[in-house]
């Protein structure tokens, strides 16, 4: 009789796919409990796994959320077509985002703890605002402080917009917050 072969598939469940179904669970109890009833258990439980499968991957919530909404947001969409184009789509594209459920609240909730964690700070600083800072800077091509100055303006304009009325900015809202922004950055004549 044949010995049977050992499966070639490690004990335990299959990694791929855990992310993802974690970034699902941690913007859903964002989106239902609020940033502060997000714990990481109530996350764990919500994906289906072991708090130490999260804490294996992310030392703490901030660092979580911070690619949770890496993965949230994707790459900002520029074409290139012009800078206007480009500031008025990354406008837009943050703005719906933002409102999409939990991502906002994500958001916000992460800012506020960064207040006073350094650390968090960090994590922010190079894994959440840095991809979209220089694709930015290359994009329109302007210097660093002014692409942070565009960041901070229009993200938060719309995290206080939501914070302030519990919604996203309406789209009208949106687009005058763009031609706001153009009229800063535009092309000297």
């Amino acid at each position: 009789m044949p010995r049977a072969t050992a499966s070639v598939r490690p004990p335990g469940r299959p990694r791929a796919g855990i992310d993802a179904e974690v970034f699902a669970a941690a913007l859903s109890t964002v989106h239902e409990l609020g940033y502060a009833g997000a714990t990481m258990d109530r996350i764990a439980a919500a994906a289906g796994v072991a708090k130490t499968t999260i804490y294996r991957r992310w030392p703490s919530k901030g660092a979580l959320i911070a690619d949770c909404l890496v993965d949230a947001l994707g790459p900002v969409p520029l074409t290139g077509t012009s800078r206007e184009e480009d500031m008025a789509a990354a406008t837009h594209w943050v703005a719906a985002k933002i409102g999409e459920p939990g991502v906002g609240a994500a958001f916000a909730g992460v800012f506020v703890d960064a207040v006073s964690d350094p650390a968090l700070r960090e994590v922010l600083s190079t894994r959440l605002q840095d991809p979209y800072r220089l694709a930015l800077q290359e994009a329109l091509g302007e210097p660093e402080n002014q692409v942070l100055l565009l960041i901070d303006v229009v993200v938060g304009t719309l995290l206080h917009r939501m914070g302030m009325t519990g919604a996203p900015m309406v789209d009208e809202d949106v687009t005058a917050l763009a031609e706001m922004v153009l009229r800063h950055f535009a092309d000297p004549a």
